[in-house]
């Protein structure tokens, strides 16, 4: 009805999944990255989560259409089905045969699904399994589910699985009796709202694409898209396409925020005032709040200027999303963790997480001074604060402080010391041990880590045609990983050479292959070289000292 008055090409605010309108905020695209990576690399399981119209069915579209030529996809929609109905599902969409004498056999339809994966492997083929809205799941399909990663030959796993599904997910897997499933990811993201300045380029992209040459919605009205959806792109779709219905209605070129309050008022129901109108009534409590929120994060640990820079990013981005984003993890929690925390909560502030974790780096903390990301830097060590997965803090393989919830909308600061395939532990009234599974409810990815850089200057990256000792710290890194001694000549020129090396190494810690070794190729090297005096969250990891 709109598209000519605003000059567009087609409607830029369907609901419909369009992988073309596909805005990737950093964490989608770190989420596509994975999923993407999951598809092309034998394993367990992958785990995407995100609240309802977040974007995840756009981006397991826009998977299937990076699907590569050698990978065969078996997309699950609805999963609300019995197990031998969604073993026969998984047939069906692979085009396997089934023998009207095997369609209730579990099995029967084990062993012809088993057969049919050994025969793809032996082609070169990659068989992946994606099963959306996977909260629907039931327990019984879930335990069918994990022995179907028990399909394997003596080197690899026959059938990736990915998971995805809204948030009740990670509390459907953190059962007891999923135990053993949850233990299989590999990889679990968690997708949040959009961020403000992410709406406005999300709302922007999607217009560029349908065809807009101008800007059709002013800045106010962008606020408003923000304020009134909370960054959910669903909504923002809805609303957005609901006020240029409007504008063309009162022959307007240009959305207002006014319009934007009338669309809202249409999706919702109710009404809505402009923004400013709430602030006199609740100014008093708005700044008991901010300075009760000043109190308890007066260091900043979580925020942007604490954040190390990521990887220059040639294809996926990887850097983490603001710590700003954090959400509260679902309500329902196993009682050991809890029970843990409340005991400690005491210890579980800034200044206590802050004084544990320099002291494994036998550095020295002042409760109250200065932030402690400075204080790190005038001892040698830098910080760096991120939101990712147990995949991340493994490559890193540095304790840590991670950032947990309990779902009442208490946060705690835990320092996080060991972390293998099953179980962490973490500083909570002395060690204790906490099992993956039980440690996802409350912990979404963000963290704050210290590391050694190779120099006290600020970190950078490093990349062909640099000169400097930075450069020659990685090129003597790698070679070290290469057998040669750690004072061996190395050259501070950063050349063809030292690119390859850059990018083999990228290429076995899967991180972005782009032979630049941004902060992420640095922390992994560092700690792949690590001495006897950096803590290591795995001391006899595969890659340390190699």
């Amino acid at each position: 009805m709109y598209l000519t008055f605003f000059g567009l090409n087609e409607k830029p605010f369907a609901i419909t999944p369009d992988p073309r309108y596909l805005y990737l905020s950093e964490r989608h695209a770190e989420a596509l990255a994975h999923l993407l990576y999951g598809v092309n690399e034998a394993g367990g399981f992958v785990q995407l989560t995100g609240e309802v119209g977040t974007g995840k069915t756009t981006i397991v579209r826009s998977l299937l259409a990076q699907t590569p030529k050698n990978a065969e996809i078996a997309l699950i929609l609805n999963p609300k089905m019995t197990a031998p109905e969604f073993l026969l599902t998984i047939c069906e969409e692979l085009g396997i045969g089934v023998p009207d004498s095997a369609l209730d056999s579990r099995k029967d339809l084990v062993d012809i699904l088993s057969g049919y994966l050994l025969r793809a492997h032996a082609a070169g083929r990659r068989v992946v399994l994606v099963v959306d809205e996977a909260q629907n799941l039931s327990p019984e399909v879930l335990e069918q589910v994990r022995l179907l990663t028990n399909l394997e030959t003596n080197t690899q796993k026959l059938l990736q699985i990915i998971l995805i599904g809204q948030p009740e997910l990670r509390e459907l897997l953190g059962r007891t009796e999923l135990r053993q499933l949850a233990q299989r990811i590999t990889g679990r993201y968690h997708l949040n709202p959009l961020s403000h300045d992410e709406t406005i380029a999300y709302v922007r992209h999607r217009l560029r694409v349908a065809g807009a040459t101008s800007d059709n919605f002013s800045p106010g009205a962008l606020n408003a898209v923000f304020r009134l959806s909370q960054g959910v792109p669903r909504v923002i779709n809805v609303i957005c396409d609901r006020a240029l219905l409007g504008a063309y209605s009162l022959d307007r070129h240009r959305v207002t925020g006014a319009l934007v309050r009338n669309a809202a008022a249409e999706v919702f129901g109710r009404r809505f005032a402009p923004h400013w109108l709430p602030w006199a009534a609740t100014g008093g409590i708005a700044a008991a709040l901010a300075l009760g929120t000043l109190a308890l994060w007066r260091f900043e640990p979580w925020s942007a200027h604490a954040r190390a820079p990521a990887d220059p990013p040639p294809g996926a981005a990887t850097a983490a999303a603001p710590a700003s984003a954090v959400t509260a993890t679902p309500a329902a929690a196993a009682p050991a963790l809890r029970q843990l925390l409340t005991q400690h909560a005491a210890d579980t502030d800034t200044d206590g997480a802050f004084a544990r974790l320099f002291g494994l780096w036998s550095a020295k903390y002042q409760p109250s001074g200065i932030d402690p990301c400075t204080q790190a830097a005038q001892q040698g060590l830098a910080c760096v604060s991120e939101r990712g997965s147990f995949g991340q803090l493994r490559l890193y393989n540095h304790p840590a402080i991670l950032l947990l919830n309990d779902g009442a909308g208490t946060s705690y600061q835990v320092v996080l010391t060991r972390l293998d395939d099953e179980q962490a532990r973490l500083e909570l009234g002395g060690p204790q041990s906490v099992s993956l599974g039980e440690l996802s409810r409350y912990w979404l990815g963000d963290f704050v880590m210290l590391w050694r850089p190779p120099a006290r200057a600020p970190v950078k990256p490093l990349t062909l045609g640099m000169r400097g000792a930075e450069v020659r710290w990685l090129r003597q890194s790698l070679q070290r990983l290469h057998g040669a001694a750690a004072d061996a000549p190395a050259s501070d020129l950063f050349d063809t050479e030292l690119t390859g090396w850059v990018r083999d190494f990228q290429r076995q810690h899967q991180l972005t292959v782009d032979g630049i070794a941004g902060v992420q190729t640095q922390i992994a090297l560092a700690s792949a070289v690590a001495g006897p005096d950096s803590p290591l969250l795995s001391a006899d990891d595969a890659h340390h000292g190699g």
